[in-house]
């Protein structure tokens, strides 16, 4: 079938003509050099291996059964069997030659970094660079500290600190003297007449 002609999908001529008989599977050629004696007895032993198939998964499934029930009754939980098993592999891995060889070339590897002039240079600088950072952290921390002493002992703080305690006196004033009551914002006795909309 040509997938770009305009037929597409469509049955050629010479492809009605063949005749289909569904009831007769077509024979192939390693089949066509059997005798019918050895092809009987070829379908013989093939319906005997299916058969035993099917026995083996359902005593494999029997078996399975069996197995999850000694499990639980011996409290063995699938959690458990999983660590278990990783455990195990893990260990596997660790023993095996590829992992024992790479850790091997790892450790070599390390050394010889840790060996060399370029590596020792830079942990001796970036030391140095951490307790130069850390100097003048201590320094700058000092500085501020100093200042602001000095800023807290000058006259414009001392003259703002007096404003706010007396900011703070006038509002919480009345409390402290044992009354809960603030100084009402209306003036006088008139009463509150209540026009909001709400």
């Amino acid at each position: 079938i040509n997938l770009n002609s305009p037929n597409k999908g469509m049955l050629s001529d010479f492809m009605t003509d063949v005749p289909v008989d569904p009831g007769v599977p077509s024979r192939t050629s390693a089949v066509e050099g059997l005798t019918e004696v050895e092809e009987e007895e070829l379908q013989a032993e093939l319906v005997k291996v299916e058969e035993e198939i099917v026995t083996l998964r359902q005593v494999l499934a029997a078996k399975e059964r069996h197995c999850g029930e000694l499990k639980r009754r011996l409290g063995l939980s699938t959690l458990g069997e999983l660590k278990q098993n990783l455990s195990r592999s893990w260990h596997d891995v660790q023993v095996s030659t590829a992992y024992v060889k790479t850790s091997e070339k790892l450790g070599e590897w390390n050394e010889k970094v840790t060996q060399s002039d370029l590596y020792k240079k830079t942990q001796e600088t970036l030391s140095q660079a951490g307790q130069k950072t850390s100097a003048a952290l201590s320094t700058m921390g000092s500085a501020i500290s100093r200042k602001l002493g000095d800023m807290r002992n000058s006259s414009t703080f001392k003259s703002f600190e007096d404003r706010v305690g007396t900011i703070k006196s006038k509002v919480v004033g009345g409390r402290e003297n044992g009354s809960d009551n603030l100084p009402s914002p209306t003036s006088g006795d008139q009463p509150l007449t209540d026009h909001a909309p709400f």
